[in-house]
């Protein structure tokens, strides 16, 4: 099956050797995303409320740049170099997602890219 590259200038230009998001057929695969503002690749100032609302935000660029909107999320992964900051992302997700809730996954870990303090990725399924 024939692979569609998504791009936009909404959402953070990749740093490294990647994709935004890559199509094929009906699933849309959306690459990490921290909390980059697209318009100067400088970290977003403020809380982990605040990178947590730019990843959102991020991934929806990315995710209507394919056609699609967070809702279209079946899987979504979350890192975290705080596990503490756990009951943040289920606050402000709840302002970005309604039930159904696209299935999940928490993962704490040691670094993200430019010492970002979350990073999210997921897979979604549209039409067409």
């Amino acid at each position: 099956m024939a692979k569609t590259i998504i791009s936009t200038d909404k959402a953070p230009q990749a740093i490294g050797t990647y994709s935004q998001a890559v199509k094929v057929g009906s699933t849309v695969y959306l690459s990490g995303q921290i909390p980059l503002i697209p318009e100067t690749m400088e970290m977003v100032e403020g809380d982990i409320k605040d990178q947590i609302h730019r990843v959102f935000n991020n991934l929806q660029a990315v995710a209507h740049a394919a056609g699609g909107e967070l809702s279209d999320i079946v899987k979504l992964n979350i890192f975290l170099t705080d596990l503490s900051n756990f009951p943040h992302v289920n606050e402000v997700m709840a302002e970005y997602f309604q039930q159904p809730y696209p299935a999940r996954a928490a993962i704490g870990i040691s670094a993200l890219p430019k010492d970002a303090d979350v990073e999210m990725d997921a897979v979604m399924e549209i039409d067409g």
